[in-house]
């Protein structure tokens, strides 16, 4: 039999492995992506670490893309050759009561790719159909990976904001999903602000195209929001539930906090900031494959492109502590 190599978590909390493994073979509804790169997330923490209940070895990754190089029986609508991507969302269960409704992204019995099966962190990988977006041919496979999570996270959750063109968005942490976040922000014709901390992100920042920027180091981040206008939305994307809890302040009338950085302490904020001007708190995970598709395809109409750094397959391990570190820049992507 053909083999390939992988990079398995072979226990909750164990090190990567890097081992050979037998090709997987595409069973019915599903296909067998040869995957050209694989972008390392956060979220792979669920993995390495058994934040879920987890079928071990497993092979992290969920920001998949590659070409479809086997289908299964019965899939029709997937052709050999055709570039894909396959993000957290890695399936549903099609008959829970958010599936009838055509809730798939709060499927009861979701899959997530890397998590309930075997994800990007490997020369080939099976995903079933549902789970599978189309990519466009003219994105470097690299630069669509970190899109499939990272990218489908900030357009989403900003298409659905409720923000409209000229309206003021925050975009909180200049990071692996702010620095998304701020591209899309101006290219859905916000006026932008970015929060950081310290003077060196303003460049960066105004580069990325953002209006304005904000040192929350320096300033009190929500008092400025106010002096601007107060902003209809703020997309908090560093994992700060203080820093979080910090921005309510800054919100316009009707204004939202979008919450899609997941931090480990809570937030705090006192009822009546909410109840005067009617301001809610949402969260937002990132999307089912269809907003993948739309996500991929307003990159390469737009030219929204994450900053990455490459590593082989083999260093896997070397580039999950890099991503780890918080001081990459600002998406690390495996190529194989």
């Amino acid at each position: 039999m053909p083999r390939m190599k992988a990079v398995q978590v072979p226990k909750a909390g164990a090190d990567f492995e890097v081992v050979e493994r037998e090709i997987p073979q595409p069973g019915p509804g599903q296909v067998r992506i040869r995957v050209q790169a694989c972008g390392v997330c956060h979220s792979d923490v669920v993995t390495k670490e058994g934040v879920f209940p987890i079928q071990y070895p497993r092979v992290p990754g969920h920001e998949v893309a590659g070409v479809i190089d086997e289908t299964g029986a019965g899939v029709t609508q997937w052709k050999k050759g055709q570039r894909v991507g396959v993000g957290w969302h890695g399936g549903q269960d099609g008959t829970c009561l958010a599936c009838r409704r055509g809730d798939f992204a709060n499927c009861a019995n979701v899959k997530n790719c890397g998590i309930s099966y075997d994800g990007g962190y490997a020369e080939y990988m099976v995903a079933p159909v549902e789970g599978v977006a189309a990519m466009p041919e003219s994105l470097d496979p690299a630069e669509a990976a970190p899109l499939m999570c990272a990218g489908i996270t900030t357009f989403n959750a900003l298409r659905h904001s409720g923000a409209v063109p000229s309206d003021l968005v925050a975009i909180q942490g200049i990071g692996g999903l702010g620095h998304l976040g701020i591209q899309f922000a101006q290219k859905f014709g916000y006026r932008v602000a970015a929060i950081g901390r310290g003077p060196e992100n303003a460049s960066l920042a105004k580069k990325l195209g953002a209006n304005v920027y904000i040192d929350s180091a320096a300033v009190d981040a929500a008092a400025e929001l106010q002096k601007l206008g107060g902003a209809s939305v703020i997309l908090a994307t560093a994992p700060s539930g203080k820093a979080m809890s910090s921005l309510v302040g800054g919100l316009g009338n009707n204004g939202t906090l979008m919450i899609v950085g997941a931090p480990t302490d809570p937030m705090e904020v006192q009822s009546f900031q909410l109840i005067f001007g009617r301001k809610r708190i949402q969260g937002w995970s990132a999307g089912i494959p269809t907003d993948s598709e739309d996500t991929l395809r307003f990159a390469e109409l737009t030219g929204v492109r994450p900053m990455i750094e490459k590593y082989p397959l083999v260093k896997a391990a070397e580039a999950y502590a890099r991503m780890m570190s918080g001081k990459a820049e600002f998406r690390v992507v495996l190529t194989m």
